[in-house]
């Protein structure tokens, strides 16, 4: 690409470009039409996730922003999808890493990325930040009071604070936040919590039903509201990504036809949950090593039932935003775990 292509064609920064989302963002913006510059911890990761594909990587941390700060001089928008998650629902208490990379890492961003002459900004928020009661359809407005939140919860109200903060304070800055739900998709190279359930179920690794419910969305349709949240999104506006609202019951059975296995019909009781995240920490705490069911995953399934229904309203109508069928996602999710030798 030659000088001037380069300089009338956007440059994207995207943190967390290795993760589900951010892969995925990654290729739709290339697709877009955009450059793409694509913070990653492992560059030997990278490599894997973006083979064949014009990418700049930048190696760096959340937690050093400062390291790789350079790298944000002449970018036109930034994507932040980077955040410490995954480890936080592993056992015993991370609100020390959870508040560095989530909260502090985000304020730092924005102020290195301004510096840098930025002034556009995409979040990715969480459904964590909203709450309604049983049943109820959440929108924007229902905002989770911070002392009804585990750390993770509590990590992402603040992060969006630093956004708005910074808003306050710099008139010439424009951001806004996307808020997805519980996210597959192909590229799931973590894998997340939602690519790890596909795999137990695809390896047999659920008892029963897990109690529950959850908000379904594809990671690619999160990425398509981000791109479209730059484009069209107003200034300092949060819009919701979450996707459609399934019972695990309800799941489980697509998950099973897309793996083309028998999934279990007997229901978990959540108190049985609790004695196995229970005997997990306790474990924990003796071997050193992470449980595979914490007390903060127990808490999160029982608090959040029936807490699961998003509306769409907003974004549909601002965003243009669409979701594709649950089941073409979890074909997509399946057939990208089978490329990479992880099912048979």
């Amino acid at each position: 690409m030659n000088d001037v292509s380069s300089a009338q064609t956007p440059l994207a920064f995207v943190t967390g470009a290795t993760g589900l989302l951010g892969n995925n963002l990654v290729r739709e913006l290339l697709a877009e039409g955009f450059r793409v510059r694509a913070l990653v911890r492992s560059a030997e990761k990278a490599q894997q996730q973006f083979a064949g594909l014009e990418v700049e990587i930048v190696t760096g941390d959340m937690l050093a922003v400062e390291g790789f700060a350079p790298a944000l001089a002449g970018v036109d928008v930034v994507f932040h999808t980077a955040a410490y998650f995954r480890d936080s629902y592993t056992g015993g208490s991370h609100w020390a890493k959870l508040h560095a990379a989530n909260v502090l890492g985000t304020r730092a961003l924005l102020q290195h990325a301004y510096a840098a002459g930025v002034r556009r900004f995409v979040h990715a928020s969480s459904i964590a930040v909203l709450r309604g009661e049983r049943g109820q359809i959440v929108d924007e407005t229902m905002l989770r009071d911070e002392r009804d939140a585990d750390d993770y919860y509590r990590s992402k109200i603040l992060s969006d604070r630093e956004v708005l903060a910074f808003l306050d304070h710099h008139a010439d800055f424009w951001a806004a936040m996307v808020l997805p739900g519980w996210m597959h998709g192909p590229g799931d190279m973590g894998p997340t919590s939602a690519g790890q359930t596909v795999l137990d179920v695809a390896h047999g690794k659920l008892p029963g039903v897990p109690p529950g419910s959850v908000c379904f969305v594809d990671a690619r349709d999160v990425a398509q509201a981000m791109i479209q949240a730059h484009r069209q999104g107003r200034r300092g506006e949060r819009y919701l990504a979450a996707g459609c609202h399934f019972t695990m019951a309800d799941l489980m059975p697509l998950m099973g036809k897309a793996l083309g296995v028998k999934v279990p019909t007997r229901r978990i009781p959540l108190a049985f949950l609790y004695v196995i995240a229970a005997i997990g920490e306790i474990q924990a705490r003796l071997t050193g090593k992470p449980v595979l069911f914490s007390w903060a995953m127990a808490r999160a399934l029982s608090t959040e039932n029936e807490r699961s229904r998003f509306s769409a309203a907003k974004s549909q109508v601002e965003l243009g935003l669409a979701f594709r069928p649950v089941e073409v996602t979890l074909q997509d999710e399946v057939a990208w775990f089978r490329a990479q030798g992880w099912l048979a």
